[in-house]
C-alpha cells in the first residue's frame, strides 16, 4: 500500500525526492480526507509548487493512511527504521530501483527524477504549454523548463506543423 501510494504521489506531485519524502499528511489530508490538489513550498528553490491529486492517487492515500494511522502532523512516508523520521531519500531511490527491476525496464534510464519529469513530459507532449509545465515544476525561467524537457528544434517544427492556419 505504501508503495502504490509513494509512487502515483511522486507521479502527480511532480516534486524532487528531498520534497516527496518530506510531505506531512496535513499536506495532501488534512483533516483526513484526502483533498484534490495540494501546494507545497520546494526546498531548493523556495517556490510554491501546485498539483492535482488525481483519483487513484487520493484512493492509494486513503488506503495507505487507514493501514497506517496518522496525525495530521505526521510525515506521509515515514521512515520504518528511525522513528519520528521520514523514508530518507536513499530508500526512496532503492524502492524506485526495486520497481523498475520489477517492471523489467532498463535500470540505468530510471531513478527518482523519472517520476519528477514523467507527468509533465505528457502534458507538454499533449498540449505544448510550456508555460504551464514551468508553473508545475516550479521553475523560475522558461528556458530551464526547455532544458528540462530536453526540447529541441524538432519538438518545436512538429507542433508547428499540426498547427495549420
Amino acid at each position: 500500500m505504501r508503495d502504490l501510494a509513494l509512487f502515483n504521489c511522486a507521479i502527480d506531485a511532480k516534486l524532487r525526492g528531498c520534497d516527496l519524502v518530506k510531505l506531512r499528511v496535513s499536506d495532501v489530508a488534512p483533516g483526513g480526507a484526502v483533498r484534490a490538489r495540494a501546494t507545497i513550498v520546494q526546498q531548493k528553490t523556495g517556490r510554491p509548487v501546485p498539483f492535482e491529486i488525481t483519483e487513484p492517487t487520493r484512493q492509494a492515500l486513503q488506503n495507505w493512511l487507514a493501514a497506517r494511522g496518522h496525525r495530521p502532523d505526521d510525515w506521509l512516508f515515514p521512515s520504518r527504521s528511525r522513528p519520528g523520521e521520514h523514508l530518507t531519500t536513499r530508500q526512496y531511490a532503492r524502492l524506485v530501483d526495486r520497481w523498475v527491476q520489477l517492471a523489467d525496464l532498463e535500470p540505468q534510464a530510471y531513478g527518482t527524477h523519472s517520476l519528477r519529469r514523467t507527468k509533465v513530459a505528457l502534458i507538454y507532449k499533449r498540449t505544448g504549454n510550456l508555460r504551464a509545465c514551468q508553473l508545475l515544476l516550479g521553475h523560475g525561467k522558461l528556458e530551464s523548463t526547455v532544458r528540462y524537457l530536453g526540447i529541441e528544434v524538432d519538438d518545436a517544427l512538429e507542433l508547428s506543423e499540426q498547427t495549420d492556419i
